[in-house]
């Protein structure tokens, strides 16, 4: 981790534009649903109290709990990734997650109204209704959801809702690539040319020639582009790298050939539609439901440090001012998720202004700038408590990839192939590198860092979460902290 106290200004990363599921198709998507749902109830409803066939001493609210139990069942599907974007992905496979979604949520119903005045208290009886409910569910909601994904794939054959997408490769690939695709326009690909990485050629099979690797950024950003194929030699190990790389600047889907998947084994999974397959880089990186418990775990770690440390910030805050001059904060610049900027907030731990006159440096062992009350802080990692309030705010999780500055992101893009895959995710107060290694004291420590931080990102879980923060708050205790 590298410490500094005066905020270096740099250029701005490039513009990225998120790729997710366009405002239109979500709203059809919601609208469906809610049909669904509330058809689904109504059913249920009327074959509860109105059929004859099942015994109900009273009459219970019809429109309360319906619009009550389509929110519900919003927020369940929105839980199970039923509303990110399924590339490729076929109709049977979205059904088993509905089907999944439906199950759990109507076991959570089940133990929620297990008691209901208002169904017969045989037990018999209520695992019977229970039953014919999730089985609604599953019908209407299955049906809708094909009959969206026909209609959405009809859109697509008649050319609406393409994404505008780049081929990148030596031509005799991309023609050969090309020519197989293009033949399928359900896969929702509008072609705006290919990107070379041999010598270019004008077109290929009618497709433009828009460049070679050392213009990629510009021309991803002059065509808009949503999609990135790639399709060269499985060989080209550096070149797929550096091709990824330069591509995560921008947050577009990228897709390769399957003959390089034992390339970025662990980083991909494998889509075909139409016989095609293509290997899908940078997929959802954690459910929807992790993301939810991780942001609840966030506020709640970061609420209850506030509220506990609110004694320990008043001592520390006395003892910056009686041993050395400054200010008992510093906030510095630093590059959070999708390369955002923000302001972190840290404890002072070094004497003002140490970098006026040297500018940035890396941390070292022992740091001179580094004051007596500092080396505490550094070595039980009280200075980072106050970056909570980043955490609160948004920019920043409590386990992630440590944020870095810009003027140090702009020299480690250009040195090092995926760096800037740690803009994937928020930065962390802690993460796995910062368990695993020391501060960043040369370009080695930062590539050894980064594979710490690509294996993180890949492997994202609530337990790897968990089992990151008790191993800072035992480093804290036992004061192991690098200073």
């Amino acid at each position: 981790m590298l410490q500094h106290d005066e905020d270096i200004s740099i250029q701005e990363l490039p513009y990225q534009g998120p790729v997710c599921m366009s405002k239109r198709g979500l709203i059809i998507l919601l609208v469906s649903d809610g049909l669904a749902v509330t058809l689904a109830w109504v059913a249920y409803y009327f074959l509860r109290v109105h059929s004859g066939f099942f015994q109900s001493t009273s009459v219970p609210d019809y429109l309360l709990p319906m619009a009550t139990i389509g929110l519900y069942w919003m927020l369940i599907f929105w839980l199970f990734g039923l509303y990110r974007p399924w590339y490729a992905q076929s109709r049977l496979d979205e059904l088993i997650v509905l089907a999944k979604a439906i199950t759990v949520g109507v076991l959570v119903l089940f133990f929620l109204i297990f008691v209901d005045d208002t169904i017969s208290r045989e037990p018999g009886s209520s695992r019977l209704m229970i039953s014919i409910y999730w089985l609604m569910l599953l019908l209407f909601t299955g049906g809708s959801r094909i009959v969206v994904r026909s209609l959405r794939r009809r859109m697509l054959i008649a050319g609406i809702g393409h994404k505008n997408t780049l081929i990148i490769g030596p031509p005799e690939k991309a023609a050969e690539l090309y020519e197989t695709v293009h033949q399928y326009p359900g896969l929702g690909f509008r072609f705006r040319g290919f990107v070379s990485t041999s010598e270019p050629l004008s077109t290929i099979a009618g497709l433009p020639c828009l460049g070679n690797l050392a213009t990629l950024e510009e021309i991803i950003r002059s065509t808009s582009a949503e999609q990135i194929i790639i399709t060269i030699a499985s060989t080209e190990h550096e070149q797929l790298l550096d091709i990824i790389g330069r591509c995560a600047a921008f947050n577009v889907g990228i897709k390769i050939r399957p003959d390089l998947y034992d390339i970025i084994s662990g980083q991909a999974r494998t889509n075909q539609l139409y016989g095609i397959p293509l290997i899908e880089v940078t997929p959802q990186l954690m459910a929807p439901w992790e993301m939810f418990v991780k942001r609840s775990i966030d506020l709640i770690v970061s609420l209850t440090v506030l509220m506990v440390g609110a004694p320990m910030f008043l001592i520390i805050a006395i003892a910056q001012k009686l041993t050395s001059k400054g200010p008992v904060f510093y906030k510095q610049k630093r590059v959070g998720k999708d390369g955002t900027t923000f302001m972190i907030i840290k404890f002072r731990t070094m004497f003002t202004d140490a970098e006026q006159r040297s500018g940035p440096q890396w941390a070292q062992k022992d740091d001179p700038r580094v004051t007596p009350l500092g080396r505490f802080l550094r070595k039980s990692h009280l200075d980072e408590i106050p970056q909570v309030f980043n955490v609160l705010d948004g920019a920043m999780s409590i386990v992630g990839p440590r944020p870095e500055r810009p003027f140090f992101v702009d020299q480690f893009v250009k040195e090092i192939p995926l760096y800037r895959r740690r803009l994937n995710v928020r930065p962390g107060i802690t993460g796995w590198a910062q368990v695993k290694h020391t501060y960043d004291q040369s370009i080695e420590d930062v590539r050894t860092k980064l594979s710490y931080d690509l294996f993180y990102i890949e492997n994202m879980s609530i337990r790897m979460d968990l089992k990151i923060i008790l191993s800072t708050v035992y480093t804290m205790i036992a004061g192991k902290g690098h200073t």
